[in-house]
């Protein structure tokens, strides 16, 4: 399982300003690619549209969906191919590694957010980067991954409101055009390449010889991959109930999230939570952490609050298996990403599977003016976002291949 606490009290990362050191870091870039990642080759589209923005001079938001942690490095590819450079919003975990990754990444462009509360830093940082068009921003606005490439998660209301807080900047000077702030979103899809076979099934075998069973190599494949998921349900069922649920697979997995995160929302929220799994694991977190990492508790505390943010790290895992997934479109990039999600949550590590494509599609600008109209219920920055970005996953997931039962 991955760390799901640090006790280091968060200090604001700051954007690295220069050139120098981003336009060296991006040399290594496309390496670093393949041997982590199995990324041998990005593939662009609609590059103009960023083109026609920068040359513009506005202030430009990137807002590409995250379902890989390769995507910060994709997103690099491209300020490689434009050739400019990009600020990129970063989760303040990231800059907790190591010394000499902390400095890596915030030369690369990187700044920190901490997603655990108000950060009012990095909501500067980035309102100000955008308000003097400084470079393109990238932000996230799902807020974190969703380790599933043809699904768009809830999207932060944070997005328009930072944009929306530059144009009001930039029309106080006088000078700025009611579309001067712009968010153009951007798609990025995996295209695995290489022979399906040769990349899951000696996984699969690993994963089948840890719960001590007998490589299940005469199953058809889809069948083999349903089984395990399956089979690693009844497991955490088994751990947290006793026994084994009834009921459908998306019932079973709602009654195990709900069963991870309800006693924790009372505890802290008083009430049980509505919304997304991550909005809710989110909330939970900003309630449990600042006694924890200000050392106010004592030792049986600590571990009872440790248990809980294991168990809110499980909840979100069992987020990311969407409802029929695999059946409704079985391509082998789905294949590919469900079995590699077993691998990851099993072993908190995923081997890269190359060869991989990755394909960067830019959408149309969605102008942000300053104010937003008072008759509507979610922000039209948002639904344009979705919309678009959704569209474009759609398109690009038609261009998996379509796993064949032999």
């Amino acid at each position: 399982m991955q760390p799901v606490v640090t006790d280091q009290l968060y200090e604001f990362v700051p954007p690295y300003e220069g050139n120098f050191w981003p336009n060296v870091v991006k040399h290594f870039v496309p390496g670093y690619l393949r041997r982590r990642y199995g990324v041998t080759n990005v593939e662009f589209r609609h590059v103009e549209q960023l083109h026609k923005q920068i040359e513009r001079g506005g202030g430009v938001m990137l807002a590409p969906n995250h379902s890989s942690m390769a995507d910060p490095l994709v997103l690099a590819m491209l300020a490689k191919h434009v050739g400019n450079n990009f600020f990129i919003m970063a989760s303040s975990h990231l800059f907790y590694q190591s010394r000499f990754m902390s400095w890596v990444i915030r030369h690369a462009g990187a700044f920190s957010v901490y997603r655990e509360g108000v950060d009012r830093d990095a909501v500067n940082a980035a309102i100000d980067i955008l308000t003097h068009a400084k470079r393109p921003l990238v932000i996230f606005p799902e807020g974190c991954l969703s380790h599933t490439n043809d699904r768009l998660g809830a999207l932060m209301a944070g997005v328009p409101l930072m944009a929306r807080a530059a144009a009001k900047r930039r029309a106080m000077d006088g000078s700025a055009a009611a579309d001067d702030i712009v968010v153009l979103p951007v798609a990025v899809k995996y295209l695995f390449k290489g022979t399906l076979t040769n990349a899951i099934e000696p996984l699969l075998d690993e994963i089948e010889a840890r719960l001590s069973w007998r490589p299940r190599c005469d199953q058809p494949l889809i069948e083999r991959i349903y089984h395990l998921g399956h089979s690693l349900l009844t497991l955490k069922e088994l751990e947290f109930f006793g026994d084994t649920q009834s009921g459908t697979i998306e019932e079973r997995l709602h009654r195990l999230i709900d069963h991870l995160l309800v006693p924790a929302e009372k505890r802290y929220l008083d009430e049980q939570q509505t919304g997304t799994v991550i909005a809710r694991v989110k909330e939970l977190r900003k309630a449990v952490l600042p006694e924890m990492i200000d050392g106010q508790l004592d030792a049986d505390e600590w571990d009872l609050r440790t248990r809980e943010l294991e168990d809110m790290y499980l909840a979100q895992q069992l987020s990311q298996y969407p409802s029929n997934y695999v059946g409704r479109l079985p391509t082998v990039d789905r294949l590919v990403e469900t079995v590699g999600k077993f691998e990851l949550h099993l072993t908190g590590e995923e081997r890269p599977r190359p060869p991989t494509t990755a394909v960067v599609q830019i959408g149309e600008p969605i102008p942000v003016e300053s104010k937003r109209p008072r008759d509507v219920d979610v922000d039209p920055v948002l639904v344009a976002l979705e919309d678009q970005l959704q569209a474009m996953l759609d398109e690009l997931a038609h261009e998996s291949a379509v796993y064949v039962t032999k």
